[in-house]
């Protein structure tokens, strides 16, 4: 059995010795091929690359697949980055366009404002209405102006179009505007073409009534209705609105002013119109400029008219 294994042992070892200088033989003639510059040898090279590559592609699928998912994970997150800032522009973007329309909102009021056409005597004050009554039972707003603006009870206020209201309290820096819709106010107008005299008187609706018609024939929906100025509350003239007729047959006013949008009111300075209460003398003319053919008729008239005053 000794002599079996130290053969086998003899047999092996020649063969791994071969095999191995076979290898090592095929090596450095791969490498002497490869290193020759030959065109045939070139050809050759290439037909093995030819042969050899392609068959490698099952082995480089996995790390193509792994190359092709990174790429596609860092193409999501850029698109992802992108995504959220134009959503923050696109929120910006919608502010600014909000701002946009309240600026545009505030221009046409202003625009509004400036071209009524007032009494040239009227000068005026713009104050900001800040805020409302919130209140059902009283119908007011308040501005950021005050006595300290000049601004004086019962003054008209107005918006771009027609009369609001009139100021019923002041303070320091802002003052309360009553409005034609609240249940306290009531205000003389005439109603055009007819002439008519009427009193407009709230009622916490939109529109207000008219109240003690002279003839409630002669007035017909749609007719003007101006302030009259009597009393001396309101300047004469201003535009209050139209006259309409509700479900009942009862005379209202459509309000020319918009009171779902009052942001900003004009304050008219009216001192009230000058009453006159003394009598006034007569005025004599100049004796020095009468004809001396009236100087005779005169002292006439002056003589026939002695004894009558004894």
């Amino acid at each position: 059995m000794a002599r079996d294994r130290s053969q086998r042992e003899d047999y092996v070892t020649p063969l791994r010795r071969l095999l191995v200088g076979l290898l090592c033989l095929c090596l450095f003639a791969f490498f002497i091929v490869w290193r020759i510059d030959n065109p045939r040898v070139e050809r050759f090279r290439a037909k093995v690359v030819d042969h050899v590559v392609p068959n490698m592609d099952w082995m480089m699928a996995p790390v193509t697949g792994t190359i092709n998912l990174l790429r596609d994970f860092q193409s999501y997150q850029r698109l992802s980055e992108q995504n959220q800032e134009l959503r923050s522009e696109l929120r910006q973007m919608r502010a600014w366009k909000e701002a946009a329309l309240q600026l545009e909102q505030e221009n046409a009021r202003l625009l509004d404002l400036n071209n009524v056409r007032l009494d040239p005597k009227l000068t005026y004050i713009t104050g900001v209405v800040m805020a409302d009554s919130g209140s059902p039972f009283r119908q007011s707003v308040l501005l950021n102006i005050g006595y300290r603006d000049g601004v004086q009870d019962g003054w008209a206020a107005m918006d771009g179009i027609g009369l609001v209201g009139r100021i019923s309290g002041t303070g320091k820096t802002s003052a309360r505007v009553m409005l034609l819709t609240d249940p306290a106010s009531a205000i003389p107008v005439v109603i055009q073409p007819s002439g008519q005299s009427a009193l407009v008187s709230g009622d916490n609706s939109i529109s207000p009534t008219l109240n003690f018609l002279e003839n409630a024939d002669l007035i017909r929906p749609g007719d003007r209705v101006i302030t009259s100025g009597d009393g001396s509350v309101f300047p004469a003239g201003l535009l209050v609105g139209q006259v309409a007729q509700d479900r009942t047959g009862r005379l209202r006013v459509r309000l020319s002013a918009d009171y779902e949008r009052l942001e900003f009111l004009r304050i008219l300075r009216h001192h009230g119109t000058e009453v006159i209460n003394d009598q006034g003398g007569l005025i004599v003319p100049d004796p020095d400029a009468l004809t001396p053919r009236g100087r005779p008729q005169d002292l006439e008239l002056s003589q026939e008219a002695a004894p009558s005053d004894g």
